[in-house]
């Protein structure tokens, strides 16, 4: 169980750097974010306060994010609309941190 939590955490890091070489278009204030939410899912494995089914979980919603801004950038500009509604997509996943971390 333990080798499986290292590899959904390995998986996290690697979504995380793999965010910010998605494209052309920068949007430097959500990689930020997602480099920094994938590092606080990170941490929760490590110190236990994170379940594998929630780490599961947590990880997919990156994925999604990480997805979602692929799709935003496909086009090779990232209008204001598509900003915001990345960044509620943002706020929502640290919501999910937070109350998976602290439960």
């Amino acid at each position: 169980m333990y080798k499986s939590l290292l590899i959904v955490a390995a998986s996290v890091l690697t979504i995380s750097f793999s965010a910010g070489t998605a494209s052309a278009q920068s949007t430097p204030g959500a990689d930020w974010r997602q480099h920094n939410q994938s590092e606080r899912i990170f941490n929760g494995v490590q110190n236990g306060s994170l379940t594998f089914r929630e780490t599961g979980q947590l990880v997919r919603g990156q994925a999604r994010i990480h997805n979602q801004e692929r799709r935003f950038k496909s086009d090779g500009v990232v209008t204001r609309r598509e900003r915001v509604r990345m960044h509620r997509t943002l706020n929502r996943q640290s919501r999910r941190i937070y109350r998976r971390k602290h439960n």
